[in-house]
């Protein structure tokens, strides 16, 4: 990066640490810089070990910053987040641009992918474009955000050997060059192969089953160990559902969910987890609780009045 444009960002990433926003011409730049350098990615993202891998965080700021206590600041640590950075918590907005500040800062030490919330239509509904609109006053910084989240990489591939996604496996998937074809520029579709990556749970069933999400499937053993046989797969791991202990392996060692935003919702009770994999991709649960009372800032008031809205 040129020295200028990194202590720009340098300034915006100590500012969105304060959890303070930025400009809403800084958010637009900062997109512009994310999208040249995430159109590069691969559906299926290659990321060397050692790497954390992150779960859901669904705009819980001050439990990022937790997150960031526990397993190391970025750029020292190498991070892949699996998605659903904004809605239901306070702080989408602060959540997702430092995120992205930090992919634009050092593309090589951090990785985001896809989540079923990072969509238009999702988050209409739960939180980010009223956030959005409440902190900026107008939509133009959702508009920008979800943008790029039509760039964000499907997947990521750790040492060829461990699948990170959101959500889970498709019926119409077999191979993981089968997810390199897919055009994923749009908006998260209804159905289909994207969809269900994002949309999928692993369950105790034998073969496919009827998601209660409404999108996406439900899978069982037999297809997680007859797709990481196909492609040479030690670990599927994956986010996308609420584990109370904050990680959770399924059909033996096949498979691992791992959840990042701790006491969902602000009221499940449930700690968080990150998993470190060391360069043998060896691997460490880290498991934390929600950052204590006084780290919290008080979720900003409404500064527009309700008639904009």
């Amino acid at each position: 990066l040129p020295p200028t444009m990194a202590s720009d960002l340098d300034r915006q990433i100590e500012q969105l640490k304060r959890c303070e926003i930025i400009k809403e011409s800084e958010v637009k730049a900062l997109c512009d810089k994310a999208r040249d350098i995430l159109i590069e990615e691969s559906n299926v993202q290659r990321v060397d070990g050692p790497v954390t891998i992150c779960g859901d965080i669904h705009g819980q700021f001050y439990d990022l910053k937790e997150l960031f206590r526990v397993g190391g600041d970025c750029p020292e640590t190498n991070y892949l987040f699996l998605g659903d950075y904004v809605d239901r918590g306070f702080y989408s907005v602060e959540t997702f641009l430092l995120l992205l500040a930090l992919k634009v800062r050092y593309p090589d030490r951090i990785t985001l992918i896809r989540g079923n919330h990072e969509s238009r239509q999702i988050t209409q509904v739960y939180g980010f474009y009223d956030e959005c609109l409440r902190k900026y006053g107008s939509v133009n910084v959702w508009r920008y955000c979800t943008e790029i989240f039509d760039y964000l990489s499907l997947s990521a591939l750790v040492d060829n050997e461990i699948f990170c996604v959101h959500g889970g496996l498709s019926p119409s998937i077999n191979t993981l060059d089968q997810i390199r074809m897919i055009d994923r520029k749009q908006e998260v579709p209804h159905d289909g192969a994207m969809c269900d990556l994002m949309w999928s749970d692993p369950e105790e069933i034998d073969g496919w089953g009827i998601s209660p999400r409404g999108a996406g499937y439900l899978f069982g053993s037999d297809v997680v160990q007859s797709f990481n046989n196909t492609n040479g797969l030690t670990l599927i791991a994956r986010a996308h559902q609420l584990v109370m202990e904050g990680h959770k392996h399924m059909f033996g060692d096949a498979l691992v969910t791992v959840w990042s935003a701790p006491n969902y919702c602000y009221r499940c009770g449930n700690v968080a987890a990150i998993l470190e994999l060391d360069e043998k991709l060896t691997k460490t649960f880290k498991v934390f609780e929600a950052a204590p009372q006084d780290a919290r800032g008080v979720p900003s008031k409404r500064v527009t009045p309700d008639y904009f809205l």
